[in-house]
């Protein structure tokens, strides 16, 4: 029976502490909703522009295709322009996945017996939007040839799709590089800061801060500004790998890597201060791990490294709205990939450089310098 008395006392430490068995049935539950919510195999709300240029009998139907792609599976969401250069500067700017094209004389081709040819412009920095959009619209296209029997019978390869890539090519390895780097953001503002924080105070060590004149914001700003030097620093290092593994290069030149440090430096900073406002005053370690797993979910799964964010239900797209790593993944696959200037990733910037400020002052006002 000695086996049951360390048993009973066992349990009886366990139940002091409810927060080991409340993420024991909370963090697979929470796996399950973020992630099985973060990819949903087909996508959907993917924003595309139609330029329809020509307005006879073979546009229309193939307009009317692509609004039962809205209607009906919910594919895209569609956008209609007049100016194929507007539209495709604003799916350079990241507004849109896609645009489609439809040239003056496309419904006069197809009537005549010749080849009608639709242009279609795609990010193809998100691989996974550009695919599954070609494979819409090709499906698209191919309905009218079914839908229509003219007098003269249009021959069967009457309408081609000219796909064109706004971007050059992204493989799917490279296009992983952003999340890898707020993954090393996140991993590193636990690991380099408030872990340590909370092991130093388990071990008694930060007993030996409060026999010194510092005061809190001495203490708190040291030690947030030394996990911001290491985690920006894993982030950058983490940069130069992926590109060198992936033989890529970043597409702007030294400003767009003074850019991507800046980002890094900013994000590493609001995720830093995140975790002390939320974990500075766990009294375990243990806290901290437990909670790392559950905070990595649902700060990376819906943050657009992996999968679009326009295919996540409302819910998780208002979540990743305020996401600070959906906004750490954007501003680097701009400048990355795309050779974005600072104006087009001004609204990502001015996010995490909010969230930085909110997150220090929380930070700094839960740090206690006490026991």
């Amino acid at each position: 029976m000695k086996f049951l008395a360390i048993m009973r006392r066992d349990l009886r430490k366990l139940m002091r502490n409810p927060m080991t068995l409340i993420t024991t049935v909370l963090m697979p539950i929470v796996y399950l909703v973020i992630i099985g919510n973060s990819f949903q195999g087909q996508l959907k709300h993917l924003p595309v522009v139609i330029v329809a240029q020509d307005h006879g009998l073979y546009a229309r139907r193939m307009v009317e295709e692509m609004l039962a792609l809205q209607a009906g599976p919910k594919t895209v969401d569609l956008t209609f322009m007049d100016d194929p250069g507007t539209a495709i500067q604003d799916a350079r700017d990241g507004e849109y996945k896609g645009v489609i094209v439809i040239p003056p004389n496309f419904s006069h081709d197809v009537a005549e017996g010749r080849i009608g040819e639709i242009g279609m412009f795609t990010d193809n920095v998100d691989g996974v939007s550009a695919t599954a959009l070609e494979g819409a619209v090709t499906e698209a296209a191919g309905a009218i040839r079914i839908s229509f029997v003219t007098a003269r019978e249009p021959k069967l390869n009457e309408i081609s799709l000219r796909p064109s890539w706004l971007y050059p090519y992204v493989d799917y390895d490279r296009s992983l590089i952003p999340g890898v780097i707020v993954m090393a953001m996140f991993m590193g503002s636990l690991m380099c800061g408030v872990f340590n924080w909370v092991m130093d105070k388990f071990m008694g060590v930060t007993e030996c801060y409060l026999v010194t004149p510092l005061s809190r914001w001495d203490i708190a700003g040291g030690i947030l500004a030394s996990g911001v030097t290491i985690t920006s620093t894993g982030g950058i290092i983490v940069l130069f790998m992926g590109l060198l593994i992936t033989r890529g290069h970043i597409a702007g030149g030294p400003i767009a890597l003074l850019t991507l440090i800046g980002i890094i430096v900013v994000g590493s900073a609001g995720l830093l201060a995140m975790t002390f406002a939320l974990l500075g005053r766990a009294g375990h370690p243990r806290l901290v791990g437990a909670f790392s797993g559950f905070l990595n979910v649902i700060l990376f799964f819906p943050s657009g490294a992996i999968y679009p964010v326009e295919s996540f239900p409302p819910w998780l797209r208002s979540f990743a709205r305020y996401n600070p790593e959906t906004h750490a993944v954007s501003a680097i696959k701009q400048i990355l990939f795309k050779g974005a200037d600072f104006a087009a990733v001004g609204g990502d910037l001015a996010f995490l450089m909010g969230f930085m400020l909110l997150m220090l002052l929380l930070a700094s006002v839960s740090f206690k310098r006490t026991l």
